[in-house]
């Protein structure tokens, strides 16, 4: 039976400061000690559950989950990410499609290019592009956007084709990604919420997903905005690796980047 050996989850902002900026240095030290803690695992296979920016999943077709199913895919190549192909897991994204199939309906995507909600952490993850990576996509943009309790049931389905599904000597890190709280073009644009960010950090804490996986779209959006919808990736990812508490590994509230910066570690 494989092993997931560790989830972690993480902001994907990243804008550059002027040289001195603590809260900057921090939230760049934090994705480091993400970095270092997930290769000290070392894991052989990455699922990284992120949400698309409009450039894969638009308006035109929006499914509410996507797992990339390829040998390799290129990223998009925004925010001057080098587009650099990087590995897939093709069988294994397979798997978990048809094992999922009579309990949800996911779109497979053959050509996907991550863009930076994927990427942002993979620079500090995995910057030689070593390590396979199979991506679920949560669409956070379309109405109504995926549940915490719909993403954490396709946690527990991820979790169980990892067991069944994978050879019994391999690694598995989960990787969330997106969030915490941040407005982005909707009244309140620009802010944050930093009160609501420690609580649903205390919450992966206390290692009680109860409140997490029950929380509904309109607390979401009332106290996270729209881009904390992302928070669903996290709620994921933790139900991937049940009954653990998290670790935070940082917390910035940064308006300048508009977003609440954090990130935890369940091992």
């Amino acid at each position: 039976m494989a092993e997931i050996v560790g989830v972690f989850a993480t902001s994907h902002v990243l804008f550059g400061s002027p040289d001195g900026d603590a809260q900057a240095l921090r939230v760049v030290e934090g994705m480091n000690e993400i970095g270092r803690r997930v290769r000290l695992l070392r894991p052989d296979l990455l699922i990284v559950i992120g949400s698309d920016h409009l450039f894969n999943i638009t308006t035109r077709l929006q499914p509410p989950f996507t797992v990339g199913v390829s040998d390799t895919f290129t990223p998009l190549g925004d925010m001057d990410i080098e587009q650099r192909p990087f590995a897939g897991n093709r069988a294994f994204a397979e798997s978990l499609c048809a094992r999922a199939a009579d309990r949800f309906d996911l779109a497979q995507g053959e050509e996907l290019r991550p863009d930076h909600g994927v990427m942002v952490p993979l620079m500090f993850i995995d910057p030689d592009g070593r390590i396979p990576v199979v991506p679920i996509y949560v669409n956070a943009n379309m109405t109504p956007p995926p549940t915490a309790a719909r993403a954490a049931q396709l946690g527990d389905i991820v979790a169980e084709a990892v067991g069944l599904d994978l050879p019994s000597h391999l690694r598995v890190v989960v990787v969330a990604t997106g969030g915490l709280s941040h407005w982005i073009n909707i009244p309140g644009h620009g802010e944050v919420n930093a009160e609501f960010d420690r609580r649903v950090i205390a919450a992966f804490q206390s290692g009680d997903m109860r409140w997490l996986r029950a929380i509904d779209t309109e607390t979401l959006l009332k106290n996270a905005g729209n881009g904390g919808l992302e928070i669903v990736n996290w709620v994921m990812a933790a139900a991937t690796l049940p009954g653990r508490r998290a670790e935070k590994i940082y917390y910035e509230p940064m308006p300048q980047w508009m977003t609440g910066m954090g990130g935890i570690a369940i091992v």
